[in-house]
């Protein structure tokens, strides 16, 4: 089974851009599709962003145009980069592995998640 470790996050001010990495290991992420999701204080965890195997990409409507996620299947890693973060985007980011079946993604696997705070 893959182990995941996302990196990156910190604390930024509203308007600037951060990039989050996710490293995987223990098996080969390359055949699986990979999502990020997010949870702040007090809310239900929230599905961000998700590609497939083939690079196909889908994001939730609120990160639209803002957040881009990719892949590099050689470093079998993860991304999702954010520009013009806001104050609502504080919360704790999950790297996920997963299925994905047209443009639904079932995660299976999770990190521990990195914490982005955005300061306004």
């Amino acid at each position: 089974q893959v182990q995941l470790v996302e990196s990156g996050g910190r604390l930024v001010q509203a308007g600037e851009s951060l990039r989050l990495s996710c490293g995987g290991s223990g098996s080969d992420g390359t055949l699986m599709a990979a999502g990020w999701y997010r949870q702040a204080p007090g809310l239900q965890r929230e599905w961000v962003a998700a590609i497939s195997r083939s690079g196909r990409t889908n994001y939730v409507d609120s990160v639209k145009g803002r957040f881009t996620i990719s892949r590099d299947n050689a470093k079998n890693s993860i991304y999702l980069q954010m520009n013009s973060l806001k104050a609502e985007d504080t919360a704790v980011y999950y790297c996920t592995v997963g299925t994905a079946l047209g443009t639904q993604y079932y995660p299976n696997t999770w990190g521990r998640g990195t914490q982005v705070t955005v300061s306004s």
